[in-house]
């Protein structure tokens, strides 16, 4: 399996706790915070990473090298800034498979990585991760009606419900419709308009979910994964 990492960010709203790193390499309990998710990645079955790296990409590639956990490891550096949706674009060209799973590299997700598979191999249909969460309000909410995404709502509802957990499964050519080399927005120029078409089934996680892309839960993640 193969697995495309968003390991780009700026980082601006973590820059007051950690201001030396790019953001996927914050350090949690004593441990870059990208290392965590390639180790619970390769303990998932992976083989292939693609890393989409921007802003101090050398402290990534330098720390990691080609190979790590017996996962091999590409790096895809943009020339120019590409957004969300051109990072992507771009990495989609060195996947070998079929499909990819797509994951934030400020995201943990303990995903059901098997149940994702199986559920792609039935029905092979683009999939958007969700999550329950007690409050909505910071991430916004998904639509869902009978296992296909129909919308997003946005961050003011506050009160239980599901969330876009910032993982995807995308079919190799999902792309190919934006040019390789252009900024776009993965949410808004691609997965709004698609989610409003009905092409993207939904798959609900129940695992450990921590965005660190915040100081409290930056904080957070310190205690909370420090097992794994």
């Amino acid at each position: 399996m193969e697995a495309i990492i968003l390991a780009g960010g700026l980082g601006t709203r973590l820059r007051k706790v950690v201001a030396d790193v790019p953001k996927p390499m914050a350090p949690i309990a004593g441990r870059p915070f990208l290392e965590i998710l390639l180790d619970v990645l390769a303990r998932k079955g992976f083989k292939r990473i693609i890393l989409s790296v921007g802003f101090m990409a050398e402290k990534v590639s330098s720390y990691f090298g080609s190979l790590h956990a017996g996962m091999d490891l590409i790096y895809v550096m943009e020339d120019q800034p590409l957004g969300t949706g051109g990072g992507v674009r771009l990495s989609l060209e060195q996947v070998v498979s079929d499909h990819v799973f797509v994951f934030n590299g400020d995201t943990f997700l303990d995903l059901e990585i098997d149940q994702v598979e199986q559920q792609w191999q039935s029905r092979r249909h683009p999939i958007i991760v969700g999550r329950a969460v007690a409050d909505t309000s910071r991430y916004g909410r998904l639509l869902v009606s009978d296992g296909v995404v129909q919308g997003f709502a946005g961050k003011d509802i506050a009160g239980p419900g599901l969330i876009n957990a910032g993982c995807y499964v995308f079919k190799r050519q999902q792309l190919d419709d934006f040019p390789a080399d252009q900024p776009f927005s993965l949410e808004s120029d691609f997965l709004a308009p698609a989610v409003a078409r009905g092409e993207f089934d939904v798959f609900v996680t129940a695992g450990k979910f921590i965005d660190i892309g915040v100081p409290e839960d930056f904080l957070r993640a310190q205690t909370e994964l420090a097992g794994f």
